[in-house]
Formats: structure tokens, sequence, C-alpha cells
């Protein structure tokens, strides 16, 4: 079964003509590739500048081994209505969420899955409460903080490939090293590939520049 992969975006006082960082534009990127070529991901809720910034780069990028990806600035719920999606079908993955997902979830009940973006805040603020207090039927994906694609990456292994969460390897709060005398910690739980995190395509570079101007005074 084809599922579709949705992300609100819940940046807060985003100006309409400002475009998302960089880290973001990555993350967003990397969960086509997760999702898969059958699946389908909406990015929601974005700024007009966000919006035009990954329309642009989808249209750039037509990998067919990669999932289609659509950037939306109506909300989840407009989006809803547009497909004729019921919220019943809706998952929100929701790290307060009594039950954890499970490949069960996979079976038909839910043709949607919903993540709050963005999941990486350190400390987690709670943003998925406001999609909650919508009434969305919530799954959670376990106790520690998981970046946004980690999140959608573990979500399709569990609800498409049918490998139930305990089962995945990961790897917590992993330090990238770049040389001798840099290093940054990510305080975020990602799947491993046995010899490091799954990042996206470009974000260790991402982060070493960022650690470089860091120190640019």
């Amino acid at each position: 079964m084809a599922f579709s992969y949705v992300i609100e975006h819940m940046e807060e006082d985003e100006d309409t003509q400002k475009s998302i960082p960089k880290w973001v534009e990555l993350e967003y990127m990397h969960m086509r590739t997760f999702a898969g070529p059958e699946a389908t991901v909406h990015f929601t809720h974005l700024s007009a500048g966000s919006c035009n910034t990954l329309s642009s780069l989808f249209a750039q990028d037509a990998d067919s081994t990669r999932a289609q990806a659509f950037a939306h600035t109506k909300s989840v719920l407009q989006l809803m209505e547009e497909k004729g999606v019921s919220i019943e079908k809706v998952c929100l993955l929701d790290p307060k969420a009594e039950n954890e997902l499970s490949p069960e979830d996979g079976d038909g009940r839910f043709e949607w899955f919903l993540f709050g973006g963005i999941l990486g805040d350190n400390p987690p603020r709670d943003r998925t409460g406001e999609l909650r207090a919508l009434g969305f039927p919530g799954r959670r994906l376990g106790p520690v903080q998981m970046t946004t694609d980690t999140a959608l990456g573990v979500t399709k292994v569990v609800v498409q490939d049918k490998k139930p969460l305990p089962e995945i390897p990961y790897m917590d709060f992993p330090t990238i090293v770049f040389n001798p005398k840099e290093s940054v910690e990510m305080p975020f739980r990602y799947i491993s590939d046995g010899k490091g995190p799954v990042l996206p395509p470009g974000m260790r570079e991402h982060l070493h520049e960022d650690l470089n101007q860091s120190f640019d005074f």
C-alpha cells in the first residue's frame, strides 16, 4: 500500500517571503528518499517563500527512485478536505500518544502519516500539541527525540517494510567528527547504517560550514 506523508510546517513568526533554513531544506529533501518511489510527501502550511523554494527544488530533482513531493501554503486540514481524506485515516506521529507505531498500523487503518515540523528542537517543544488538539489519532515513535526526516524514515520502515520499532538500528546523540580538532554532537536519534547515522546528503558539509562560521569573529 502506498502512503502519503505530510509535514505540517510549524515554524513561528515566519515572514511570508522568508525561505526555509538550509538544514531544514536538506532534511525535507531527504524525506523523499526515505519515503520511497511509491509514496507521496506533502509539505503544508509553508510561507510563500518556503513553498517557492521547495517547489523549485522538487522540479529540479525528478529522481524516480524518490517519492513525489509537493509544497503547499494551505494547511493539512485544507489539504485533507481537498483530497477527501477523513481525520480517522490520518495518523499523527505524537511523542505523547498512548500507543507506539506498529506494523499493523500500515494494514489499511491509516492512509496518511502526519508530522509536526520542525521536530528537531532541542530541548523539544510540544509543537505537535497544536495538531493533537485537532483530534487526530496518534502513535509515538519512542522516547528519544528524532529529526523530522528520521521520524519519517522510521515510520516508513514500520508501516511499509513491516519492521517493529525495536528492530530498527538506531544511533543516539552521535558525534560528527570533521577532523582531529573539530566535531559536533547531534542531540537526536538517527537511523544507523552500521557505520554511523544516516544524515541527509550535504548535511555533514553544512554542519562543518556552520561550525566554522560560529568561530568566525
